[in-house]
C-alpha cells in the first residue's frame, strides 16, 4: 500500500487474550499481545494514509469458541456473535481517526477502545520541562564505601541461585578519570539474567564462555551518583541517574560516566522503561 500509494485500513485479528493474561494458554496469549503492541507501533503510517488498527473480541461462538470451559464463557457474559465482530471491524475502517488503535469487544461492556483513559493514566511518564530540571533535582550525598556488597556469577548454570554468591569486595580507588561511582537503589530482575548466568552471551564452545568467570550479574539499575572521576563535567555528585550495564545486582558500581542517563527521581518505574521504553522505542523509529 505505502509503495503503490494506495491510502486504505489494515485491521489484525488480536484477542482479548492478549490484553489480560491467560495462564493456562501462555504461548497464544503472548502472540496476541505481541499483535497489540505490533499494531500500536504502526500508527505513524497514518501519515502515509495507512491506518492499522486490532480488534480484540472476547469469545466468539465459533467452533473454536465452544471448546473453551463453558464457566469462564459464563463468567465474560456469554458469547459474541460473530456479527459482533464484524460490527467492531465496520467501526475500526469508517472511523478515521484510528490509527494503531485496539477495539476491545465484550459482551458486557460492548466496543471499548483499550487502553481507556483512566487505564491510560497509570503508566503515563511526563517529561520534564527541560534537562536543566533534571540536574538541579539533587539528592543528598553519599558516603563512599571501603567495602559494598555484589552479586558475582561464579559457576555458568541457567539456575540463578546456584551460579551466583554475594561477594564483599574493597572498592577501588582512586576511580578512573572519565568513571563514575553510582550508589544502586533499584536494579532490574530480566528474564535474560539466566541466560547471562548459563554463559549464552558469550561467543565460544563452554569452554571458552568459562574463561569469563567470575563476572558481575545485572543489566541496569538506577541510582545516586556517589562520586565522580576528575574529568567529568556534565554530572554531578547527588544527581540521580539511571544505567543499562553489567553489574548492576551491587550496593554500588563504577562505570564510564558517558553511559549515565540523567533522570528525575530514582524509581522504579525508571528502571521497567530502560527495557521496555527502549524496545518501543527502536520500534517507532524503524517504522518511520
Amino acid at each position: 500500500m505505502r509503495a503503490q500509494k494506495k491510502p486504505g485500513a489494515i485491521i489484525n485479528i488480536g484477542s482479548v487474550a492478549g490484553l489480560f493474561p491467560m495462564h493456562y494458554e501462555p504461548i497464544y496469549s503472548g502472540t496476541k499481545g505481541g499483535v497489540i503492541m505490533f499494531t500500536r507501533s504502526l500508527a505513524p503510517l497514518k501519515r502515509h494514509g495507512i491506518r492499522v488498527n486490532v480488534i480484540c473480541p472476547e469469545f466468539v461462538q465459533t467452533n473454536m469458541g465452544e471448546q473453551v470451559n463453558r464457566v469462564l464463557v459464563d463468567a465474560l457474559g456469554g458469547f459474541l456473535k460473530m456479527e459482533d465482530v464484524i460490527n467492531g471491524a465496520f467501526e475500526l475502517i469508517e472511523d478515521e481517526s484510528k490509527a494503531g488503535a485496539c477495539l476491545w469487544i465484550s459482551k458486557r461492556r460492548g466496543m471499548v477502545y483499550w487502553p481507556t483513559s483512566e487505564e491510560e493514566k497509570k503508566y503515563l511518564v511526563y517529561a520534564t520541562k527541560s534537562k536543566m530540571t533534571l540536574i538541579k533535582n539533587r539528592f543528598p550525598s553519599i558516603q563512599t564505601p571501603e567495602f559494598f556488597e555484589k552479586i558475582t556469577v561464579h559457576t555458568l548454570s541457567h539456575n540463578f541461585r546456584n551460579a551466583t554468591r554475594i561477594d564483599r569486595v574493597r572498592l577501588r580507588l582512586p576511580m578512573e578519570p572519565h568513571s563514575a561511582l553510582i550508589k544502586i537503589i533499584y536494579a532490574g530482575v530480566n528474564a535474560s539474567d539466566v541466560n547471562f548466568t548459563s554463559g549464552r552471551y558469550f561467543s565460544g564452545n563452554a569452554k571458552e564462555a568459562s574463561a569469563h568467570l567470575p563476572f558481575d550479574a545485572g543489566f541496569e539499575a538506577v541510582g545516586i551518583v556517589a562520586s565522580v572521576g576528575d574529568a567529568v563535567r556534565h554530572i554531578k555528585v547527588g544527581t540521580a541517574v539511571a544505567l543499562m550495564t553489567f553489574g548492576s545486582y551491587a550496593e554500588f558500581t563504577v562505570v564510564p560516566a558517558k553511559h549515565l542517563l540523567l533522570v528525575p527521581r530514582p524509581d522504579p518505574e525508571v528502571v521497567a522503561m530502560l527495557t521496555s521504553g527502549l524496545t518501543a522505542s527502536i520500534s517507532l523509529e524503524k517504522v518511520k
